[in-house]
């Protein structure tokens, strides 16, 4: 019998899948005025629904250090990992054995911007906490979008 086992990359993309997810959504308003929205970060709990509080550390730069409380869970420090201005934010917040990171990119289309948040779990625990956190941010991820699209069309 010939059994032919998964090579490793397969592995590897398969598990990369289970511990990251995306969503997508096109907001009629230009980059700029939902960028200013990702730079007002004690303003994300007007549209992130999951937080009570977010809080920056000055202005939103690479390098930047801030914190955000969800309403379920601790408080966590977030680290500005690289700031695009007008295009993308990436942020990294330690996990134990681990690392969960944020990735915001705005693609402008026209008059309109797709705003695409990812979320990525990496480390010995990502499969852990990928379950235990991501399962519900996954779900959360769209009232996210929404909000920040309903706020961005309102400014």
């Amino acid at each position: 019998m010939n059994h032919t086992l998964p090579q490793p990359s397969s592995l590897n993309k398969e598990s990369a899948r289970a511990m990251q997810f995306e969503a997508s959504i096109t907001i009629n308003a230009p980059a700029t005025t939902v960028f200013a929205l990702y730079a007002n970060v004690a303003g994300w709990p007007v549209w992130d629904p999951d937080l009570k509080a977010a809080s920056l550390a000055g202005p939103l730069v690479s390098g930047a250090v801030g914190e955000v409380s969800p309403h379920s869970g601790p408080k966590s420090a977030l680290r500005f990992v690289e700031v695009i201005q007008g295009k993308s934010v990436r942020m990294e917040c330690k996990l134990p054995l681990g690392m969960m990171q944020f990735d915001y990119e705005l693609q402008a289309q026209g008059a309109s911007t797709v705003a695409t948040h990812r979320t990525t779990f990496s480390g010995f625990l990502a499969p852990l906490w990928s379950r235990l956190i991501g399962s519900g941010m996954k779900k959360t991820l769209p009232a996210a979008l929404a909000g920040l699209k309903r706020t961005a069309e309102a400014a």
